[in-house]
């Protein structure tokens, strides 16, 4: 399966409960942290959801 790279290229300062708690469980912690995935559905709707806060490169 494929897999995704996140970084987190915004601040989630103001940003909706939701949408930090998204940020968070996909693993991103502060700006410019990196995480790896696989690209499953859940994971896709979850970067989705955030998708004006991080940058997404497919591996």
């Amino acid at each position: 399966m494929a897999k995704v790279k996140v970084t987190l290229a915004k601040s989630l300062i103001g940003k909706k409960p939701d949408h930090i708690a998204t940020v968070k469980a996909l693993g991103l912690k502060k700006i410019g942290s990196v995480v790896e995935h696989e690209a499953t559905p859940q994971i896709r709707g979850m970067i989705e959801k955030v998708k004006y806060m991080v940058k997404i490169e497919e591996v």
